[in-house]
């Protein structure tokens, strides 16, 4: 295995549960770089209705590296708001100004910031590990999970330092998004409740933090079934969109700079491929390779709805009363210091497509409508802070009691 291909030779694990076993996790090379974007001022742009414009430009940030490095595999995971993707060396520059130049477009098609940044996995290292499995989702389509505090650690830096951040402000041509759809409308959750849910252990431990998370899919399995049962996709929910509303996001971000009519024609192509493959799909035929038939089945198989990013992120589909029980369970093993979470509850999810081609090689972001693991992310991040405060107000009346303890008493 050369350093270059190590994560295209992995092999890739199939039990969900093996996700959070840290035997199945190999440490990233050192020579190797995070690349990490987010939308600032993501919770603002999702209040104002752009839930859907920030989804997109997390799944920009995949596919446009993806597209300048043709044929190499390399590790991404989506987060709702932005993404994270591991490079070798080589393709570092090419990746770079992809990810530049989705920049450009976040600025000119929707008026977002997005914030770049890139730091060397031999800097991760020397304060957290970073290590890398793939899991298996569908026969074809193998998701990336990272544990060992590395990708925290490199999102911190990049807020933090500035050295970390591509912060020029000039323009860059624009990146190639080829492949980037958002055509399937807004897909029901199956049992009325469509989740976004981040957990957090709290152990320094990395077998202690395997054992919550072990728990958690273990409680989250007998609260909703299996991972079939509690899939936020349904083959039958699945619809493609025609109003000219919901594709706007997409036409805005593939064509920024065109002219209203070229726009206008980038929408007529997008509605007219949507009835093609609606007939093709209704009809189960098939054509240019693809059986159509069971399209919607392998769209389904290739979603990311759960893995790890040193946390455990999952999009689950569940009954008020199911959401009820997870709640009550969370909220015991948070306040026993077990774990933070942070959870944003939908009726509906939002697929954002990554095509290369649709014979057999295609994936699906998820994120729960109105907000999803953006949102997920500021309840952790508030549940966090309030431990971390507890904590230090507890740390200092310690203190304060044993300094009494050890001072004198009257003589």
């Amino acid at each position: 295995m050369t350093l270059q291909d190590f994560y295209a030779e992995l092999p890739a694990i199939d039990q969900l549960l093996d996700l959070v076993n840290p035997a199945n996790y190999v440490r990233v090379p050192d020579d190797w770089y995070v690349m990490i974007t987010d939308v600032r001022g993501s919770t603002e742009a999702i209040a104002a209705g752009q839930y859907k414009e920030v989804n997109l430009l997390g799944a920009s940030s995949i596919i446009a590296v993806l597209n300048v490095l043709p044929g190499v595999e390399i590790p991404f995971i989506f987060g709702g708001d932005g993404a994270s993707l591991v490079v070798p060396p080589v393709h570092l520059a090419a990746a770079r100004q992809a990810l530049l130049g989705v920049r450009t477009l976040a600025r000119t098609a929707y008026g977002l910031d997005l914030r770049v940044g890139v730091v060397p996995v031999a800097v991760i290292q020397q304060q957290h590990s970073l290590k890398v499995t793939k899991f298996r989702q569908s026969p074809r389509y193998c998701q990336a999970s990272f544990i060992g505090g590395g990708m925290t650690f490199a999102t911190e830096l990049i807020k933090r330092e500035a050295i970390y951040r591509l912060d020029d402000v000039g323009d860059r041509p624009p990146a190639n998004l080829t492949g980037l759809e958002c055509r399937w409308q807004e897909v029901p959750s199956p049992h009325g409740h469509t989740l976004s849910l981040i957990v957090a252990s709290l152990h320094s431990s990395t077998q202690t933090s395997d054992q919550v998370y072990h728990e958690v899919l273990q409680t989250i399995e007998a609260i909703f079934g299996g991972p079939e049962t509690y899939h936020p996709v349904s083959e039958a929910a699945l619809q493609l969109s025609f109003s000219p509303h919901q594709l706007r996001p997409e036409v805005r971000l593939r064509s920024p700079a065109a002219n209203r009519l070229a726009r206008w024609q980038y929408q007529g192509r997008v509605w007219l491929e949507n009835a093609l493959g609606k007939m093709f799909m209704d009809c189960g035929l098939t054509v240019g390779g693809v059986r159509w038939g069971g399209y919607k089945r392998a769209v389904r198989e290739a979603t990311d709805f759960q893995k790890m990013d040193d946390v455990l992120r999952m999009v689950i589909a569940g009954n008020s009363a199911q959401t009820q029980q997870l709640v009550q369970y969370l909220e015991q093993r948070s306040q026993s210091g077990q774990l933070a979470y942070g959870l944003h509850v939908s009726d509906r999810a939002v697929l954002t497509c990554l095509i290369f081609n649709r014979q057999d090689h295609h994936f699906h972001l998820i994120d729960a409508a109105g907000g999803g693991y953006a949102l997920a992310a500021q309840d952790l991040k508030v549940q966090l802070h309030a431990k971390a405060q507890n904590w230090r107000t507890y740390a200092n009346l310690a203190s304060h009691r044993q300094r009494s303890a050890q001072a004198p008493g009257p003589g």
